[in-house]
């Protein structure tokens, strides 16, 4: 069941990145929600596991001094959720983060994970895409930022070389300040579901125009995506419900859907559309500006 041939803890991050250079069939485990799942389902066989559960520094979420929030690689969505300076900052993250799954799987799953998974369905992932996050990723040699954008590479493969642990996720003041947001969970069944589409957006306002708006979806193709077309059109635009309609429509433009069995493209194309839409006017109010009807 769980074909396990091998396991060792790692109290440090460089403890941990020397481990994996010695070793470089150690497979890395964090919460183990998807890991365990794999296991079980005969995905993955004979592992070699290093956990990084007692490297109590990846759990920590603080404000750098230039403002960047610094979210660890182990933190639980149960303390995304509960985090204050999440809360106060970024809320669209703890917005995502109680979606995820019910309260047993919060408790134990980390973000860190959810990113490394590379599932397009991952909850954190399209507020991640919309913020601009990088990732800190470190090997005993090296350490280099990469946006999360860049990440992905399709589905289930993400850019982590050999030796690479994902540390920290970065968020720079510039994507956050000034910005309200909204995040969308379109599931077939309000209790524990993976998403039919996840919906991000944030804006920032100059008065009643669109300064800038930002928009990420997930499960709208085969990784997390940002919708380009839409962001560039609407600098400038009036805050209105025509300009909101037709960032929703050219949202669809940069979509990637398939048909699979939770849902058809034509009906995740129509979600994109009316999801983006509710999104934004919901993130318009939270930057400041006036309920549009």
């Amino acid at each position: 069941m769980y074909d396990i041939i091998g396991y060792c803890e790692a109290e440090t991050v460089s403890e941990a990145t020397a481990l994996l250079a010695q070793n470089p069939n150690l497979r890395l485990i964090a919460g183990g929600t998807d890991v365990l799942i794999k296991m079980h389902g005969g995905q993955i066989e004979a592992v070699e596991l290093l956990s990084l559960r007692k490297i109590k520094s990846l759990a920590e979420i603080r404000k750098a001094e230039d403002g960047t929030v610094v979210i660890g690689a182990m933190a639980t969505f149960t303390k995304v959720f509960n985090d204050p300076i999440l809360r106060e900052v970024i809320p669209i993250l703890t917005e995502a983060a109680i979606s995820m799954g019910g309260p047993q799987i919060r408790n134990i799953a980390t973000i860190g994970g959810n990113v490394c998974n590379g599932a397009t369905s991952a909850d954190s992932a399209s507020s991640l895409f919309a913020l601009n996050a990088q990732l800190k990723l470190v090997s005993q040699q090296s350490e280099r930022l990469v946006p999360i954008r860049e990440f992905y590479l399709g589905p289930g493969r993400v850019a982590l070389k050999p030796g690479e642990i994902l540390t920290e996720i970065h968020i720079s003041p510039a994507d956050y300040q000034g910005f309200g947001g909204q995040y969308i969970k379109f599931a077939m069944r309000e209790a524990m579901d993976i998403a039919t589409l996840a919906v991000s957006v944030v804006c920032k306002l100059h008065g009643k125009t669109f300064e800038e708006v930002r928009i990420g979806l997930g499960v709208a193709g085969p990784t997390p995506l940002r919708c380009l077309e839409a962001e560039v059109y609407a600098p400038g635009k009036d805050v209105s419900v025509e300009s909101v309609a037709e960032i929703g429509k050219l949202a669809v433009n940069s979509a990637k859907a398939r048909t699979s069995w939770r849902a058809s493209k034509d009906y995740r194309e129509h979600l994109v559309e009316e999801l983006v839409q509710r999104a934004l006017k919901t993130a318009i109010v939270n930057a400041g500006g006036e309920q549009l009807v």
